[in-house]
């Protein structure tokens, strides 16, 4: 099983970050790779169970299932029901740490998944850098305007 993740120090409080992850429809905000994303069958964007359907900017269509979403712990995960590449049992978390000192945010970004053989560890440094990196970073430009 394939391991991807991404941390990041945001120079943001916990509860203005989580506001912003926590919204299961909010990716378009603030992560530059997506293009439009909705919430299918006019679910609410925290509802577990809920599936968001989004494009990336290259057109690629994917679908995403809310699977926990935790206010007190500042955590949610996900996994793929249509995903953007060839991956099998993809499971993502996202939980955010408040940083007493300075009053940041630690977040941390992690997925699980199978390759298929030939393909093992291309999947982990695109998702790692291309994806929760990248969006670690944009999350951050996005809240310093």
């Amino acid at each position: 099983m394939a391991k991807a993740y991404a941390s990041a120090v945001i120079d943001a409080p916990i509860e203005t970050v989580w506001k912003m992850v926590r919204d299961f429809n909010g990716l378009p905000t603030w992560h530059p790779a997506i293009a439009k994303s909705e919430i299918e069958g006019g679910a609410s964007s925290d509802s577990v169970g809920s599936i968001r359907s989004f494009y990336l900017q290259d057109g690629a269509h994917v679908r995403e299932q809310l699977l926990a979403l935790s206010d007190s712990e500042h955590s949610l995960s996900y996994s793929f029901v249509k995903p953007a590449f060839p991956v099998k049992n993809y499971v993502a978390s996202i939980r955010l740490l408040p940083i007493t000192d300075g009053n940041r945010t630690f977040a941390e970004w992690v997925a699980t998944f199978d390759e298929e053989p030939e393909d093992a560890g291309k999947y982990v440094e695109i998702v790692s850098d291309h994806v929760f990196a990248a969006g670690w970073k944009a999350l951050q430009d996005h809240l310093a305007k």
